[in-house]
């Protein structure tokens, strides 16, 4: 009997698709359980890793954001990434559970306390980064410990108590990138590095001894600090094994040695009269004055020029004002392309910025910010450099990007596009004319109304919401904004408040992270090396007291999170506490009406609740959103030109007025 294949067809697709839905259904189950049997080694005293529960799925994100896995990075359904930074986590790293991650590309356990030996890494074959500095794991890392770990680019070990010499095993991986190992106790010589690829190599602070390898000899000089019997370059050469004798005593040999010292310090002398010739030069042709920056805007000049981004760009990809083949031209325009993270709206490329009359807005802890308008229509964008976003590979990146593209919340300055090199990233966004509420709070220049009191109550609810919005919709992030403060908030024309740089704590490298961001500012940060959930909400408190008080917490002024700025926000913090039953704390500025002040105050201790050292103390981010919402204070509707007060509805002379005062004027920016 004949069998009809058209038939069977059907039925064998359909069961094709039963199988692989049972698996796929297997692999959630299975992912989970990896996990929940992960965690079952690990010590969790502050219950960081609540949301790690029976019955949900890590990468579930059709449910609620609660659902979703603290710290789990998903794509496609799948577990791709394991992030557990600052989170207080102890015990034992169980790689055996991790095992049954097939995709796992990333895994991240930074700044907690776990202990032991240094775990069978090589059964995640296919990491591409490892980050496991500043805990506490010791003993010597036996030779084989990476072998077979081919993707392996990033790796850091820093900051923990290992002994023994440098496994051989690292110096097989081919696509090694960054190796940290400073601040540990290894020993014995530094073998011969040959990865071309190797861009970051720290091994200061040990016990290392003998010549550096010639393949490093052009690394910086810090990598190998700390190794009193390292030597060669980029270190003192080494001495010979035996000393040469000394020469007879004599006067030719007294003669000829005057005769050598004279020529080498004349030899230093004209070497250093060289030196200082050069840098006199450099700084003539590099010195402008500030009345030339406050007329570039009239005189345009180009972003290019500004940022130092032509010879950069055009080094890598050619000069279009010389010949090219089309393939160089081709490649070099995908290499200069704006990547859009928006729908819809105007489009450009990077040569159209940088075409553009410019004007430097600021210098911040991160880098410059530049307003461009757009030669085709007018339209101004923002463009701001970045140089610390070292901490991913482009992939990561762009995916975080991606990521932060999708947020959408009137209270969020979103981020237009983004640029990638290696060395820097440009982040584009929107100009926004009435500047930052740092500003508006404490500059006095360019005739700007002072913010009355119904203002400044709908900056901190939009503050707020925006914040709100974050967490639920970054959940994986532990500081969802993570540089929060009033320079970071923007006010548009009808002065409701604009989050800034929020969500770049993944992005920014650790080491400058710790040193320029608000939230490695705070409390737990500074006595426990570590930033929590709770963190954003003190950042929050501190920004209310700022608003309320028109003080300026004076430690974010300063990088670092030493001691000093510790005890001075801590008086900050105390001199608000013992005077917020007094309305004497409100700014004067804000001219707080008499029906109004008991509002305030509940506000105030708000904003102090939000500032409680202890974690465990300090209020929820849900609690602080629904009583901000509570605090109610009538609009004031007439201006009052004898009290200063001014109306919360400006005129549009009035706005414009603000605008052109506030475009005279570099804005206090990040």
């Amino acid at each position: 009997m004949a069998v009809n294949l058209h038939h069977l067809f059907p039925v064998a697709a359909l069961t094709v698709l039963a199988v692989a839905a049972s698996a796929a259904g297997g692999n959630i189950d299975s992912d989970s359980a990896a996990l929940l049997s992960f965690k079952s080694f690990v010590k969790d005293p502050t219950d960081a890793l609540s949301s790690w529960t029976a019955g949900s799925h890590p990468c579930n994100t059709a449910a609620t954001t609660t659902s979703r896995w603290t710290g789990v990075i998903c794509f496609s359904g799948s577990i791709w990434g394991i992030q557990l930074q600052h989170m207080a986590l102890g015990g034992q790293i169980d790689v055996d559970s991790l095992e049954r991650l097939k995709s796992l590309r990333t895994l991240s356990l930074m700044n907690n306390s776990f202990e032991g030996s240094i775990p069978a890494v090589n059964k995640l074959g296919t990491l591409k980064a490892l980050f496991l500095s500043n805990n506490k794991l010791s003993g010597e890392i036996p030779d084989g410990t990476f072998d077979g770990m081919l993707s392996l680019k990033k790796l850091h070990l820093a900051h923990n108590q290992f002994s023994g010499q440098i496994p051989e095993s690292l110096v097989e991986l081919p696509r090694l990138m960054e190796l940290t190992m400073e601040d540990n106790r290894f020993t014995g010589a530094i073998p011969e590095f040959k990865q071309k690829k190797l861009q970051v190599l720290k091994l200061s602070k040990n016990a290392l001894e003998g010549p550096i390898p010639p393949s490093l000899s052009k690394l910086d000089p810090s990598s190998f600090e700390g190794n009193k019997a390292l030597c060669n370059p980029p270190l003192a050469p080494c001495s010979s094994a035996s000393p040469p004798s000394p020469p007879p005593p004599g006067k030719k040999n007294s003669s000829s040695n005057r005769t050598a010292i004279v020529v080498v310090l004349a030899v230093l002398l004209g070497l250093a009269l060289l030196l200082a010739g050069a840098l006199l030069i450099f700084c003539l042709t590099r010195r402008r004055s500030p009345r030339q920056d406050s007329l570039e805007i009239r005189t345009p000049s180009n972003l290019q020029k500004k940022a130092s981004l032509k010879d950069e760009i055009y080094s890598m990809h050619g000069s279009p004002e010389h010949s090219q083949s089309e393939n160089d031209r081709k490649q070099g325009d995908v290499a200069t392309r704006l990547s859009f993270l928006k729908d819809g709206g105007e489009r450009f490329e990077l040569q159209d910025l940088l075409k553009a009359s410019a004007e430097i807005l600021g210098s911040g802890c991160f880098g410059s910010s530049y307003k461009a308008a757009l030669p085709s229509s007018g339209t101004v964008m923002v463009v701001k450099r970045f140089r610390q976003m070292n901490n991913l590979e482009k992939e990561e990146f762009q995916e975080h990007m991606r990521r932060l593209g999708r947020l959408d919340h009137p209270n969020l300055l979103p981020v237009v596009a983004y640029y990638y090199r290696k060395e820097e990233k440009l982040l584009i966004s929107n100009f926004v004319a009435h500047g930052s509420l740092a500003v508006h709070l404490h500059s006095s220049a360019g005739g700007q109304p002072a913010l009355d009191c119904p203002t400044r109550l709908k900056i901190i609810k939009g503050i707020a919401r925006g914040l709100m919005y974050l967490y639920q919709e970054l959940p994986t992030l532990t500081a969802p904004h993570g540089h929060l403060k009033s320079s970071n908030v923007l006010l548009n024309d009808s002065l409701e408040p604009l989050l800034n740089d929020y969500g770049l704590v993944p992005v920014i490298n650790q080491e400058s992270a710790e040193e320029l961001m608000v939230a490695y500012k705070s409390p737990e940060h500074i006595q426990n090396a570590r930033i929590t959930r709770k963190t954003d909400i003190w950042c929050l408190g501190v920004l209310i007291l700022e608003i309320l008080t028109g003080k300026f917490p004076a430690s974010f002024l300063q990088k670092g999170n030493s001691a000093d700025q510790d005890r001075d926000m801590a008086t900050w913090l105390k001199t608000i506490e013992d005077s917020s039953t007094d309305p004497i704390v409100f700014d004067k500025e804000m001219k707080v009406p008499a029906d109004a002040e008991g509002e305030m105050v509940k506000l105030l201790k708000i904003g102090l609740a939000c500032c409680e050292v202890d974690v465990e103390k300090r209020m929820e981010l849900n609690d602080a959103v629904e009583k901000i919402e509570e605090v109610k204070v009538d609009s004031i509707t007439e201006v009052d030109d004898a009290d200063g007060f001014y109306s919360t509805r400006a005129s549009e002379a009035d706005l414009r007025s603000s605008k052109e005062a506030s475009n005279e004027r570099p804005s206090v920016s990040t």
